[in-house]
């Protein structure tokens, strides 16, 4: 099934991270998929039961960095290069690097800016 990452995450103003999606949303699509896995019993009682599905954070930027999600899409980045191919996955994992010197590595290679004040307030 093909997806486009904003299905299920939307971007809200003013657009600094993607959000988790509830399960109302994710039941959308897996009722229709039949198939009887305990991933999919699991959604399925979050849902008819009216409870948020206790999602475990894959990805968690420090609070002392300034990161927004839209400005990386502006920019021409895909989901896809931060958080691989989701869509083939069977179960998320961190696919890349986040750390400092991950994220220069990155902006170095594409020709980002690079100085302190780019993604840390200067206090």
């Amino acid at each position: 099934m093909k997806l486009a990452c904003q299905m299920c995450h939307t971007n809200p103003d003013p657009g600094e991270t993607e959000g988790i999606p509830p399960a109302a949303t994710c039941i959308e699509c897996h009722s229709a998929i039949k198939t009887d896995s305990p991933a999919v019993r699991k959604l399925t009682a979050y849902f008819n039961n009216n409870r948020p599905i206790p999602w475990r954070r894959v990805y968690e930027i420090p609070d002392y960095v300034n990161f927004s999600q839209r400005s990386h899409l502006k920019a021409g980045n895909t989901c896809e290069d931060c958080h691989g191919k989701v869509a083939e996955s069977g179960r998320l994992s961190r696919e890349t690097d986040i750390s400092m010197g991950g994220c220069l590595t990155c902006h170095k290679t594409k020709n980002a800016g690079a100085g302190c004040t780019f993604c840390h307030d200067q206090r």
